[in-house]
């Protein structure tokens, strides 16, 4: 179980920087076209890419592989990842790349949270990593003149969705095919994002192909191998550690727009970055105390 636990934070940890390096993509990208239809485009192609996936890795052992349970959680992640990322993506068009990793890994805190009202058991040493998280994504992303523009509002409302998503992949990945349901909420959100996009958006080809190395990496590494791993890695892990590790997301998110957009990133950012990591430790490493063993009698 140890050795599980250990591959699912690694596992986990690989996502974080994959999704972190993604908002620089997610930026970009709607340089040429709009946000739904950047969310379509790579969700769709992130479900093409898992597809043939299906025809070589081991058939689960269930009779009924896309049974009702599986559908309705395909169903519901791929709703709160709909409304979560479209929150997110418009959202970067009026805030920048580091204040949306910060408000985005809130969901840090959300998730212990709203475990509470679901009967989940949240340890101490929980609190405290997710409490040094928080302290960190501060330091790393709020400067002395921050404000809270309109793009921060929406970033806040999507941690909130963010926080359901992990509960719900903690859920129903414990239950069912990852893959399958990985590749369920992909399409459910590519659907729904390609509709808003027809809605709202003015759609051109040329300007598709001009954002074709950011729908790529959106699509390829942020979705296809990024999303899935999340799914693989949560069947063996607590929602509010997973909540955790996910949210170093903001850390790779504030030094790939340093790097790659010039955005800012002072000495109170790497205290901050620091201080996230040591947060991720404490909750992992925290001793755990053991439920009282049973008596056993006799009659």
């Amino acid at each position: 179980m140890r050795s599980q636990a250990l591959r699912a934070d690694v596992l986990m940890l690989i996502t974080a920087a994959i999704w972190g390096a993604a908002f620089v993509a997610q930026r970009l990208g709607m340089d040429a076209i709009g946000p739904f239809l950047y969310t379509g485009l790579r969700f769709t192609l992130g479900a093409l890419v898992l597809l043939p996936l299906l025809l070589v890795l081991p058939k689960p052992a269930v009779k009924q592989p896309l049974n009702r349970g599986m559908l309705l959680g395909g169903l519901l992640m791929g709703l709160a990842l709909s409304l979560g990322i479209n929150l997110q993506q418009v959202g970067l068009l009026f805030t920048s790349v580091t204040n949306s990793g910060f408000i985005t890994g809130l969901y840090v805190i959300i998730v212990p949270l709203l475990g509470l009202f679901l009967g989940h058991r949240t340890g101490m040493g929980t609190w405290i990593g997710a409490s040094l998280a928080v302290a960190g994504m501060f330091l790393l992303s709020v400067g002395d003149n921050f404000h809270v523009a309109s793009g921060d509002w929406l970033q806040l409302a999507g941690a909130f969705v963010w926080g359901i998503h992990v509960l719900l992949v903690g859920f129903f990945a414990s239950r069912y095919d990852p893959i399958r349901l990985a590749l369920l909420q992909f399409a459910v959100c590519a659907v729904v994002s390609l509709v808003l996009a027809m809605v709202f958006e003015d759609i051109r080809f040329s300007a598709i192909v001009q954002a074709g190395p950011a729908i790529l990496y959106g699509g390829v590494i942020a979705v296809a191998i990024g999303y899935t791993l999340q799914v693989v890695a949560q069947r063996h892990a607590i929602a509010s550690h997973a909540a955790i590790i996910l949210s170093l997301e903001a850390v790779f998110a504030a030094i790939a727009g340093a790097l790659m957009l010039d955005e800012s990133l002072h000495a109170r950012g790497y205290l901050g970055c620091a201080l996230m990591f040591v947060g991720m430790l404490v909750a992992q490493l925290w001793p755990q105390r053991q439920a009282p063993a049973v008596a056993a009698t006799t009659n």
